[in-house]
């Protein structure tokens, strides 16, 4: 076993990991409460939601704020009153043992307390050519990607709130925007499908699946089965956008932590998880809501609780 490099360990009162909705509003909270807080942001900045090109449902924004432009302003809110955030990720914890070591890839972190905000990731189909076309016309971002499909004809696929807000943003560049989705109803709260019904550049492909997206340097079809027909034809497009869903990045403590059967975090109703001293918030433990607001809402109550653990532990000092 290799030597640890002690020269390069930091000792923190209190780590959050993520630096979405949940994890800010943590960093906030804890900064008030002088705990010098210390943010390892991951690999998206300002978490899923700053993908998101205008959030329309968070109070005090009645025009709609953008997502990154929200994320900038929960960050300055939180350095404002001494918060440290850092561009780094956590590549392994071990939270069996005291302090919680949290190792990044170029420095460990030793920690007395955590909060886990790492939200989660676009799921994927898994179908031939998805891997392969990823970048090349295979998307999981609108806002990032759509911008390159002006006046094509494009493909969103899934039924919920995010395929609607997917399909709605590509109208802007799009010729057309095709939404499948293997039901013959939507997932999508009233608002988005009225106004995706309303779109004239929107139509819908119902009961169905992709299962192959064609191309060789570029999509340029995908092949669709109809479940209830049984039936396979192809649909010819400049580009996929996948909105199928999220699966919770768990990763990281698989054997450490309790979590449930789609691996999302359990925590009560204090953020605590099974561990003493580790507290989780946001969409890693929340795969009923997903909102920006109950995201930042359970960020601060773990803060909060975070507060309480590192008080008790200088009692008992």
């Amino acid at each position: 076993m290799a030597e640890k490099n002690y020269m390069n360990v930091e000792e923190r009162d209190l780590i959050i990991l993520g630096s979405g909705p949940a994890g800010l509003a943590a960093a906030l909270y804890a900064a008030r409460a002088e705990l010098i807080p210390l943010l390892l942001t991951g690999m998206i900045l300002h978490g899923q939601a700053s993908t998101t090109d205008t959030i329309e449902n968070y109070p005090g924004f009645p025009e709609g704020v953008g997502g990154s432009e929200l994320g900038q302003l929960f960050q300055t809110q939180a350095e404002r009153f001494g918060a440290e955030i850092i561009m780094d990720m956590a590549s392994s914890v071990d939270l069996l043992q005291r302090p919680f070591i949290i190792r990044t890839y170029g420095k460990e972190y030793h920690a007395k307390c955590l909060i886990i905000s790492t939200g989660a990731s676009h799921k994927k189909l898994d179908v031939p050519g998805e891997k392969e076309l990823t970048g090349k016309g295979v998307s999981y971002c609108a806002t990032c990607d759509g911008a390159f499909f002006k006046e094509k004809e494009i493909i969103v696929i899934g039924g919920g709130d995010s395929a609607l807000e997917e399909g709605l943003f590509l109208t802007r560049f799009a010729k057309s925007v095709t939404i499948i989705h293997r039901r013959d109803s939507l997932r999508a709260g009233a608002l988005l499908q009225k106004r995706a019904f309303a779109n004239p550049k929107i139509k819908f492909v119902w009961d169905s699946v992709v299962t192959e997206i064609i191309g060789d340097n570029a999509v340029n079809a995908v092949r669709i089965n109809n479940l209830r027909k049984n039936q396979e034809s192809i649909l010819s497009t400049s580009a996929v956008f996948v909105a199928i869903g999220h699966r919770p990045n768990s990763d990281l403590f698989v054997n450490q932590l309790e979590m449930d059967e789609l691996g999302y975090l359990v925590v009560d109703k204090y953020m605590r998880t099974n561990i003493p001293g580790v507290f989780a918030g946001g969409e890693i433990a929340d795969p009923h809501y997903r909102q920006v607001i109950t995201s930042a809402g359970m960020g601060a109550a773990a803060a909060i609780e975070a507060t309480r653990y590192l008080e008790s532990l200088e009692g008992n000092e």
